[in-house]
């Protein structure tokens, strides 16, 4: 068993810091207020290297190991949570396209998604559907050499920012569930594609919103692997990208917990410093063991995928865990800060709302729970 970066990683996670440093906490609020990241903060996280980097080379990437990729992710968080879903979009929707596309298409595509020219969303979620993915309702009828989609799609983050989008849709019949699902790349400028914007709490950098398909007529060379083998690509995509969601969240607990280690040393009440009291540092001492261990436990699912193991029930535990207990320990942080913690002069605040989203987005709890649960019956 082996903790430990390598030197090649630690350069990685040196030079990302450089850059969350100079170039993303500074624009963290300001991203925030506008409702958009900026593109050339993803021109610039393209030429640094890091979008889709464990992709093929022939498809923009560097073939880099996925636990790397989350060091990645992890770093990018610390400085701006939203923007540390551009690289998870990448690796998420990367993955899919890259195994599952027409080899042209997806290097077409790839290449510029990589080079940070262009932004992929997912759209999976429905208005009825919510947590019941298999429910889906929008139509890809074939008509010759394209299928024609109709239909909606919501709670799609990126939805009026990205450039295409990964759409899944019913080519059988509803009775088939998951069986009559496919996959389709669809750009986002395609006649008939029109998006709304949601008002929400947090997370309003990356934006959340619905996707309409009026008679959108898709190539079939589009569609994404065989015929009614959408679901299945998806979901395996998404072992991945719950490690990756729970160190973006982590990543913000810690760089709070950091923040608020420094303010207790530099603070006094009463005559000392409030390191000394401690009914702040003690409640601080279980928030940063708890960090310590959900972080371990996202590196050792990423761990698994690069080494070819199973990783479903260890990807399901970072995502439930992983967003909950950032939130809890924001908060603490939040407390520990006092009166002006609460302001917005300090990000706690919106921290708080930016990770809260992922207790819902990407697979509720109760899902996460149930696919532990399912694994570990199985075993």
């Amino acid at each position: 068993m082996n903790f430990a970066f390598n030197e090649e990683q630690n350069a990685i996670r040196a030079a990302v810091a450089r850059f969350r440093t100079d170039v993303l906490a500074p624009g963290y609020r300001e991203r925030d207020r506008t409702g958009v990241i900026e593109r050339e903060v993803i021109r610039q996280l393209g030429d640094l290297g890091l979008l889709g980097g464990e992709l093929p080379e022939a498809f923009g990437g560097s073939g880099m190991d996925c636990v790397t990729s989350g060091l990645i992710i992890e770093e990018i968080a610390r400085g701006d949570f939203n923007v540390g879903y551009i690289p998870l979009l990448a690796a998420l929707n990367g993955q899919i396209i890259a195994h599952h596309a027409n080899p042209d298409l997806a290097r077409t595509w790839l290449r510029r998604i990589t080079a940070g020219q262009a932004v992929a969303c997912i759209a999976l979620t429905e208005p009825h559907g919510g947590s019941d993915a298999a429910s889906l309702r929008l139509k890809a009828e074939r008509h010759g050499d394209v299928y024609r989609l109709n239909g909606e799609k919501t709670s799609i983050s990126m939805a009026d920012q990205a450039d295409v989008a990964v759409a899944f849709a019913r080519t059988g019949t509803p009775e088939q569930r998951a069986a009559g699902i496919s996959a389709f790349l669809v750009p986002m400028d395609s006649p008939g594609v029109t998006s709304h914007r949601f008002e929400d709490n947090g997370q309003r950098a990356i934006g959340r919103g619905s996707i309409f398909f009026d008679n959108v007529d898709v190539p079939v060379s589009h569609r994404m692997g065989e015929e009614g083998q959408g679901f299945r690509q998806v979901m395996q995509g998404f072992d991945y990208s719950r490690a990756l969601i729970g160190l973006q969240c982590l990543a913000v607990a810690q760089q709070s917990l950091d923040e608020t280690w420094q303010w207790l040393t530099g603070r006094t009440a009463f005559g000392q410093s409030l390191s000394a009291f401690q009914g702040l540092t003690h409640p601080l001492a279980e928030c940063q063991t708890y960090v310590h261990a959900a972080r371990l436990q996202c590196y050792h699912a990423l761990w698994l995928k690069d080494n070819g193991h199973p990783h479903s029930a260890e990807a399901a535990m970072n995502k439930w865990w992983g967003p909950k207990l950032a939130f809890d320990v924001i908060k603490q942080c939040l407390l520990a800060h006092g009166h002006t913690g609460y302001g917005e002069d300090l990000p706690f605040a919106q921290r708080l709302r930016d990770v809260l989203g992922l207790q819902i987005g990407d697979g509720t709890a109760q899902i996460m729970k149930n696919i532990i649960v399912r694994e570990s019956l199985a075993k």
